[in-house]
């Protein structure tokens, strides 16, 4: 080979080497994640803020099956604050970037990507009972766009009323803090009224569909024979945990709750599937998605597990001692 052949040759490979990373660099070449939530964006002045810490726990997740924001993936964030009619004009903001898939929580949040778009994949981190909602066909089979994981909330309600009870067994009354906007809120209290009854308690809905409302519906709790608070997973309630829990600790109230982040607020028992893990979880939805797995085809998903958290400091303050059956089931005890 001559040495103006073999010039041209090693130009030719440095090009074919270097093409790939050069497109990869190119903004439209990299995958775009559309990320919806319901409620506010991040707080990174708050370490414990909810938003945080589920971006964080995606984030992560990517970041094990090796995608870098910024480098091989991008993300594009809305958010709601928690004003339900946004969420479909944050949706078709999204669907209008064109993204190779929509990340999501919630069932109204599910909704509004739903019928923004048909054909772009939806993964679902964590929401209430898409198949009971008809928003999915099947677990199996979810069918259409979306997948991903759900929850079946109402199906630990009666569990909670148990455990609240075992450790304060003097309630009479438990007081139900209910988000009249989610789907999910259809069941309160009907799905373990029979519990309820066999625990020798009476249940009270109190319902706050806004933030605003929430301080009205405590005060309605505060105000009646309630002696127990349980709080329904909402992620508005959620965003406003430490409030809600503050007040009903002033007036000793036990309470149960749903997430882990709820206990570390100062919620006497805390029993739900592991949130933080469910979002990292979805992290595998996207990257089977952005592999070409079409969401149809992909299984949804229940939690594979619950934990039980307690706080030992709240019920100290309120004079609770936890039975040793509790401690020993606990998954952890705050302390």
């Amino acid at each position: 080979m001559t040495p103006h052949r073999w010039l041209i040759s090693t130009l030719a490979l440095g090009l074919l080497v270097a093409l790939p990373a050069a497109v990869a660099q190119q903004r439209g070449k990299i995958p775009l994640v559309g990320w919806l939530r319901p409620g506010y964006p991040p707080d990174p002045s708050h370490p414990s803020d909810a938003s945080a810490l589920y971006l964080n726990a995606f984030r992560q997740g990517l970041r094990d099956l090796g995608y870098v924001e910024g480098q091989n993936i991008r993300l594009e964030y809305r958010y709601a604050a928690y004003q339900w009619d946004r969420l479909p004009a944050l949706a078709a903001e999204l669907v209008q970037l064109k993204p190779e898939v929509l990340v999501t929580t919630t069932e109204q949040a599910v909704l509004a990507a739903k019928q923004a778009t048909t054909t772009i994949p939806i993964a679902v981190a964590v929401a209430g009972d898409l198949v009971e909602l008809g928003i999915v066909a099947s677990l199996a089979r979810p069918g259409g766009n979306v997948t991903g994981q759900i929850l079946r909330d109402h199906e630990l309600a009666g569990k909670r009323l148990e455990l609240l009870k075992e450790a304060a067994p003097t309630i009479t009354q438990v007081a139900i803090l209910t988000d009249p906007t989610g789907p999910g809120s259809a069941h309160v209290p009907s799905a373990f009224e029979k519990e309820a009854r066999a625990l020798g308690v009476r249940l009270q809905r109190v319902d706050a569909g806004t933030p605003e409302a929430i301080s009205d519906a405590l005060a309605t709790i505060v105000q009646s024979e309630a002696n127990a608070l349980m709080i329904q997973d909402s992620a508005m309630f959620n965003a406003h945990r430490q409030h809600i829990l503050d007040v009903a600790r002033t007036h000793r109230l036990p309470t149960v709750c749903g997430v882990r982040v709820y206990a570390e607020a100062g919620c006497l028992i805390a029993y739900a599937p592991n949130i933080l893990e469910m979002f990292r979880r979805a992290a595998v939805f996207v990257d089977k998605i952005l592999k070409g797995t079409k969401p149809a085809d992909i299984p949804m998903e229940l939690p594979s597990k619950l934990e039980l958290v307690l706080n030992l400091k709240t019920a100290e303050s309120l004079g609770i001692s936890f039975p040793q059956r509790l401690l020993v089931l606990a998954d952890e005890v705050m302390k």
